[in-house]
């Protein structure tokens, strides 16, 4: 008898090995319409006194966790760029100047946006702090990660799309009531580009203060999605990422980047790299312009040669003065989003060789397991993904990226978007080209776990067309609400959790022990000698068998 059992929990777990074993859950969302809260709703509400100090919000500020950047905006006028701090509530023994900064956003004046630098913190250590003057000072205080160190226990939570519905306000509680010390935060924030003219700064602003209940009390690592550009040209507003740049900064010059929406940090015994889904387009702005000036032209010749030859055909005329009218948009330089756009139509995106692609190159040679055993990718547009909702969005970035995932065994990806959460097993598609290969995902033990958090609680909506029969790379997917743990225990071993929001309640719906993908191996663990696993496992409550 208990032969048979053996013989069938080997065949279930070759089956989940395989990627055969897919689950798709049929629960279905029932509370909480996918709406904004009010304005007037007290978790929205200014705090008190004049000029207090609000939407306060902290990040790491250096590469390895010994630097906070701290975030408020005041409303009234500058005031105090000031933040006061110490290792006693009420006592500030330290008082650092930060700098100000405001924008514009149609006819929207942003507040005064204060950031201040904090360097030379102490690791593992509980820090008070205060900003504002007089009886509007507001008190908070934050906590410093362990020392970078390959067997130090840290747990992050991962959220994304988060928005601020009533559905945002049960994941950021639930969250907060995880034990979670940092937030891995995978794009799309506020959803304020779903608003117009003077709406759009307002609800940045409402953003803020909905989550400052977390985000002044422990960093979030930020990423940048496509609700974050703003592109609104019948407004006047073709920069983007406006709002996010002038109110979330990143330590991107910490990790050598060139730009604040990429950039890498360290915290305990993680390596994170942040990429950015979006920055590509822009950057090969003039190469894509040269491509597309050339096509152009050959269009331009094409039509007058058949005006005067009389081979005219009607069928032809949407397409040449469609090229024609993209000529004359580069000519009259309008805005790169533009070129974004038509560049993703034409089949034209690439990715490879920007300061981007260059940083990454770079960045993952720095990444020593040795020191850093976790390694952790965040980005907006899932690569494997199979929701009806941005289906194979992640195409260009996979192209140029996955090898190196592989290669460098990246042990978990996360992203967002896709409104659904969506696990993968370890699979990879690096082996096709144009004379040979395999031209789809395969099972791969060198490659990520992916993971979709999309599901913060946007005013978008579930997506919960998925679609059918189940890829074999999909392991878990669900139309739901929630937000994530991933709980470092020791170089070896990680447990996640996918928490959903089920009707107001925190549900653990997902789980599993994440191997690591460096110490994990047999022989990596072999070089483990006995008396070193012996003193890392007593001084975790996390017990292993290795």
């Amino acid at each position: 008898m208990l032969l048979y059992l053996f013989f069938l929990l080997s065949l279930f777990l070759t089956f989940i090995d395989n990627g055969s074993a897919g689950i798709t859950s049929a629960f279905i969302r029932t509370q909480f319409p996918s709406v904004d809260i009010p304005l007037e709703n007290e978790v929205l509400s200014v705090p008190n006194g004049y000029n207090a100090p609000q939407q306060v919000h902290i990040t790491q500020g250096d590469y390895d966790g010994e630097a906070v950047i701290i975030s408020w905006v005041t409303a009234d006028e500058p005031g105090s760029s000031e933040v006061r701090y110490g290792l006693s509530e009420g006592k500030y023994d330290v008082t650092v100047e930060g700098t100000l900064n405001n924008y514009t956003f149609y006819k929207y004046e942003s507040g005064y946006i204060h950031q201040c630098l904090i360097t030379g913190l102490q690791y593992d250590t509980k820090y008070y702090y205060e900003i504002g003057k007089g009886d509007s000072a507001r008190k908070f205080w934050f906590e410093t990660p362990p020392k970078v160190d390959p067997d130090a226990s840290y747990k992050f939570g991962i959220i994304g799309d988060l928005g601020q519905t009533y559905n945002s306000l049960s994941t950021l509680q639930h969250y907060m009531a995880s034990g979670a010390k940092s937030v891995l935060f995978v794009g799309d924030l506020s959803y304020a580009d779903r608003y117009q003219y003077n709406d759009v700064g307002v609800r940045w602003d409402t953003f803020g203060r909905l989550v400052e209940q977390s985000t002044a009390y422990q960093p979030w690592i930020w990423s940048a999605g496509n609700h974050e550009i703003e592109y609104f040209p019948s407004m006047g507003e073709e920069v983007p990422f406006r709002s996010f740049l002038s109110r979330y900064p990143t330590p991107y010059r910490a990790s050598k980047s060139s730009n604040p929406l990429w950039y890498a940090i360290r915290r305990a015994s993680a390596h994170i790299i942040v990429l950015s889904s979006y920055s590509p387009f822009v950057l090969l702005r003039r190469s894509i312009i040269f491509c597309l000036l050339i096509v152009f032209l050959i269009a331009n010749y094409l039509f007058l040669y058949c005006r005067t030859m009389s081979t005219w055909k009607e069928e032809s005329f949407p397409v040449i003065i469609w090229l024609i009218h993209l000529e004359l948009a580069i000519f009259l330089q309008l805005p790169y989003q533009f070129v974004f756009l038509t560049s993703e139509v034409l089949g034209l995106f690439q990715v490879k060789y920007t300061p981007q692609w260059h940083w990454l190159k770079q960045e993952f040679k720095k990444v020593n397991r040795e020191k850093t055993p976790w390694l952790i990718v965040l980005m907006h547009v899932p690569i494997y993904n199979s929701n009806a909702a941005h289906f194979m969005e992640g195409e260009s970035m996979r192209s140029a990226y996955e090898r190196w995932f592989v290669k460098y065994k990246v042990d978990v990806i996360f992203a967002g978007h896709v409104h659904a959460y969506e696990r993968s097993y370890r699979i990879s598609n690096i082996h096709y080209n144009v004379s040979g290969g395999d031209a789809y995902p395969v099972p791969d033990k060198a490659a990520p776990i992916y993971i979709t958090v999309g599901d913060g609680g946007n005013s978008e909506g579930l997506a919960s067309r998925f679609r059918d029969p189940q890829p074999e790379y999909s392991a878990f997917r669900e139309a739901s609400y929630g937000h994530s743990t991933l709980d470092i225990k020791n170089r070896t071993h990680a447990i996640y959790h996918w928490n959903r929001n089920d009707d107001g309640n925190n549900i653990t719906t997902d789980s599993f022990t994440l191997h690591n993908q460096y110490w994990g191996s047999g022989l990596r663990r072999r070089k483990l000698n006995k008396n070193h696993l012996y003193s890392v496992i007593s001084k975790r409550p996390f017990t292993a068998r290795f």
